[in-house]
């Protein structure tokens, strides 16, 4: 029998895991776990089928200038969530480092997107299919 992929968890570089835990809470996630209830270095949190683990970093992690992912997210109604995020204060409008897609547009590869990034300064791309 072939094992079945299940699911995946991504584990994001964390200055601050409570900071970044609080700026999730606002997207609407909620805090699975956490290793420690003062300061935490590692936790998870949850929105609907997503889990995502933040990891505290550090610092001689931050000096280098690396390349980091992006976080990309399929959601069923990009303008929706996107509203959702400016009403509960997660985000605030052109929020997007400056880039083309700092509010909900349309791409050439056939989506339509906007992304944000997160106080560990991680790329949060929501997008969904043209």
């Amino acid at each position: 029998m072939t094992a079945i992929l299940q699911a995946i968890h991504p584990v994001l570089m964390a200055k601050d895991v409570a900071a970044s835990v609080r700026f999730y809470r606002t997207l609407g996630f909620r805090l699975s776990f956490q290793d420690s209830p003062g300061e935490p270095k590692y936790a998870g949190v949850v929105r609907d089928n997503v889990e995502l683990h933040l990891q505290w970093a550090d610092p001689s992690q931050w000096t280098y200038p690396a390349d980091r992912p992006a976080y990309r997210f399929v959601v069923s109604d990009v303008d929706a969530i996107y509203r959702e995020f400016l009403a509960s204060g997660g985000i605030e409008a052109a929020t997007g480092r400056g880039g083309p897609w700092s509010s909900p547009a349309a791409t050439p590869w056939g989506t339509r997107e906007f992304h944000v990034g997160d106080p560990g300064q991680n790329s949060l791309q929501f997008y969904q299919s043209l």
